[in-house]
């Protein structure tokens, strides 16, 4: 069962907050057991004293001295308590819990789990495993700064170092649905981590790779493979929830599955599947009010149609945009890709310094996030320093080669930068390569015509110009100009000029 960032584990008696064991004596785990077991209804004091006292006489007393037990081991709780008092009649849970195993769906949706293996030391140096555990050690670290799914604490995976089990087993006993396995070899100088992500149920890989080192700067090497496994694992599990999703029957779709459906349509960064998304993050929204990535995407749908001149799907796509944000961040609770969407929502809405603090806290919350990267690239390129933008953007690329959508978004911010600094061959080699991975992307065909025009190339830029109108029919100066921040008018201004050359309407 699950409820907050916490799953109730009855096969291990235990209880994890985002992987983590929470420690309860057996008396406050059979009251949380029962709490979440009534699912948000009351339990009366009585109850809850045979739960936990089961054919023993004790003290009313008890039970409020391990109430308070309770409440101090889950802490912190954002809004209200885990466990609310309710007066004169007993106790009930704070959020409503689900049951993972429940097929028709939840309001709340559940969140996958992943448990990331011991490696095995393959390179014949016993000298090695402390190496291969402090890889994974520091991959559960950085992947638990992750939200789309939980990982499973250390001390539960590592039960396995040693051994031989089918992942699916494995699967089923520490109730995930993605296991990360991989191993550690020695050659000469060299370290190689050979990494793998398995779909437990199936036994499916869903993605590997090798990541090499040396072992002159082994702790370098060590970084190096725990950033690596993290920018890919996130986008990996994404897709496969996606697919996960698609694979359901309609009827049974619930706040979680609308969200992985528009999450789908929003990468493709087409005007119609941009509105069909934000119907899909309503009616999500709908069956649960307060589910932060929701609010967020939300958001963001609407400032992606303000900002590229798209028509309107609300009354005011702007303030829409900012009621969703200022939802999102008040359930935020840390999320890096919530808070970096919100960072963008908050640039177009114009409020520059609240955008540039949110897109800090995102970056600081998960370095390895590969959105808040680029999103920090893009705010900065609009609102903040332009060599801090071009860093950031560059490292959402490295980090993004297997996430078409993002990478295109970083390199086409690239290009954007490029312009306003004004090398144009810059621009346009970046805007060549967002092309190649997605040619639904408007921002991309306005660096292809306006660096081809800066470099007196008038007849390609008339020829890009020409793509981005098939795409966008409505687009104009005054409609790319309404959509984007005004704090440094000079860095939007040289794209305007190569489109208004190359033969775009003012209006």
């Amino acid at each position: 069962m699950l409820f907050g960032p916490f799953r109730l584990d009855n096969t291990r008696s235990a209880l994890t907050r985002d992987g983590d064991t929470v420690p309860l004596g057996q008396h406050s785990y059979a009251l949380i057991k029962a709490l979440v077991e009534a699912g948000g209804a009351t339990v009366s004091r009585q109850a809850l004293i045979e739960r936990a006292w089961p054919g023993v006489v004790v003290e009313d007393g008890n039970l409020t001295v391990q109430i308070a037990a309770l409440r101090k081991a889950l802490e912190p709780c954002v809004d209200g308590e885990w466990v609310v008092t309710v007066p004169r009649r007993g106790y009930r849970l704070g959020v409503s819990a689900s049951d993972p195993n429940d097929a028709t769906g939840t309001p709340q949706g559940v969140r996958p789990a992943l448990a990331v293996l011991p490696f095995s030391n393959i390179s014949g140096d016993p000298a090695q495993e402390y190496f291969a555990d402090g890889v994974v050690e520091d991959i559960i670290t950085a992947l638990s700064r992750f939200r789309l799914f939980t990982v499973v604490a250390r001390n539960s995976s590592f039960v396995y170092k040693g051994r031989t089990v089918d992942v699916r087993k494995i699967g089923q006993e520490l109730d995930v649905r993605y296991v990360l396995e991989g191993s550690v070899r020695r050659v000469g100088n060299k370290l190689r981590v050979a990494a793998q992500l398995i779909d437990a149920p199936s036994g499916t890989h869903l993605w590997a790779h090798n990541f090499d080192g040396s072992v002159d700067n082994v702790f370098d090497a060590q970084d190096q493979i725990t950033e690596g496994v993290a920018a890919v694992v996130e986008p990996t599990i994404r897709r496969a929830e996606i697919e996960r999703s698609r694979r359901k029957r309609p009827e049974r779709f619930d706040a979680y599955d609308l969200y992985l459906q528009a999450m789908a349509k929003l990468a493709t960064r087409r005007q119609d599947e941009n509105a069909r998304a934000y119907g899909m993050l309503l009616e999500s929204l709908a069956l649960d009010p307060d589910y932060a990535p929701a609010l967020a995407k939300a958001a963001w749908a609407l400032e992606v149609r303000f900002g590229l001149g798209w028509p309107a799907l609300t009354k005011d796509d702007r303030a829409s945009c900012l009621t969703h944000c200022a939802a999102a961040l008040a359930h935020a609770n840390g999320d890096a890709g919530v808070l970096a969407n919100c960072a963008m929502s908050l640039m177009i809405g114009r409020e520059y310094e609240q955008a540039l603090q949110v897109i800090a806290n995102a970056t600081a919350a998960n370095p390895n996030h590969a959105p808040a990267q680029i999103n920090a690239g893009i705010v900065k390129l609009h609102c903040g320093n332009l060599e801090e933008s071009l860093v950031h953007s560059w490292r959402g690329v490295e980090m993004t080669g297997h996430d078409p959508s993002n990478r295109a978004a970083a390199l086409t911010a690239v290009a954007h930068a490029q312009i306003a600094a004004g090398r144009f061959e810059l621009a346009l080699e970046a805007a060549e390569r967002s092309l190649a991975v997605n040619r639904n992307f408007d921002c991309t065909y306005w660096m292809l015509t306006a660096a081809n025009v800066h470099l007196g190339r008038l007849a390609e830029g008339r020829r890009w110009l020409k793509a981005l109108r098939a795409l966008s029919p409505t687009v104009t100066v005054a409609t790319i100009r309404a959509g984007q921040p005004a704090r440094f008018a000079d860095r939007i201004e040289p794209i305007l000029e190569g489109l208004r050359l190359a033969g775009l309407p003012e209006r």
